[in-house]
């Protein structure tokens, strides 16, 4: 394998805006998933990605479920859904390079912990990100609105930062990797059940006032349990973080409704369980 190829593991929404993103400007990339229909239309056609602008390309790709096939990768961006991260990690184990470096960007609490149990702490890194993405079809994906990638401090990121800037992504580096994690973890839980459960594009919530209560709600709670472990979030304002996400993605269809309307387990416990398991070692309340 290539030392230059970044490994995307997962064929879900942002596991192929990521890869239709950087195949755009040529960084040499391959993909590892084990969805069979995402895995035929990668083979038959590539990944497509139909931009904000409305412009649709398809991109060819190399795409595999088997984990010998890229032995040695050096840069891996894990983009499965937090059910799917042991059997990542086992993967990994196999073809991961002694000196390379898995940068998890998913969503939910626990994912980096089993990356590290299986692949060492020096192997690991957290990342964060606010892009949304609607998967129209395998291999098929609509972006939907800007974000931004907060990269933990990692001496291993360094040539995956400079891949993910020549790919246009809006990219900054913290130190803070626990508050990276928690501010992803609020806004999740603030909005992604609510749309799930009301079955709407995430910009629904600021037209709703009982659902944007509810969403202003959810986010001061997961701050509350945040702050009890003394964590710093990324942003002075969580209100007014989540409202910018919901209107930044308003026409995306989040990640945990897109589960749902696809009969698929969601990241519910990883995103909302996980505040509450937490919420209840710090004496707080979670009801909402």
């Amino acid at each position: 394998m290539n030392e230059d190829t970044v490994l995307i593991v997962g064929s879900g929404a942002l596991a192929c805006l990521f890869a239709a993103r950087l195949a755009a400007v040529n960084i040499p990339l391959a993909i590892l998933a084990s969805w069979q229909a995402g895995l035929e239309a990668l083979a038959q056609r590539g990944v497509a990605l139909t931009s904000l602008d409305g412009k649709r390309n398809v991109y060819r790709v190399f795409a595999t479920a088997d984990p010998d096939q890229v032995k040695g990768v050096r840069q891996a961006v894990v983009l499965v859904k937090s059910w799917q991260t042991e059997r990542v990690a086992k993967q990994l184990q196999t073809c991961l390079a002694p000196e390379g470096i898995a940068l998890t960007l998913q969503n939910g609490w626990g994912n980096r912990e089993i990356l590290i149990e299986a692949l060492g702490s020096e192997r690991v890194a957290l990342g964060v990100t606010t892009l949304g993405a609607t998967l129209l079809a395998p291999a098929e994906v609509r972006q939907a609105g800007e974000g931004k990638i907060w990269l933990g401090d990692h001496a291993r990121l360094t040539r995956l930062a400079d891949r993910f800037r020549q790919a246009g992504f809006d990219l900054e580096v913290s130190p803070n990797a626990e508050g990276l994690l928690w501010g992803k973890l609020v806004i999740n839980a603030a909005i992604n059940p609510l749309t799930a459960i009301l079955g709407v594009p995430n910009g629904q919530l600021i037209m709703r006032p009982t659902a944007r209560a509810l969403m202003h709600q959810a986010a001061r709670e997961a701050t509350a349990v945040a702050r009890a472990q003394g964590i710093a979030l990324p942003y002075p304002d969580p209100i007014e973080m989540v409202e910018a996400t919901a209107l930044r993605t308003a026409d995306n269809i989040s990640s945990m409704l897109q589960d749902v309307r696809r009969g698929a387990p969601t990241e519910i416990e990883a995103i909302c369980g996980a505040i509450v398991r937490t919420a209840r070692q710090s004496g707080l309340p979670a009801p909402t």
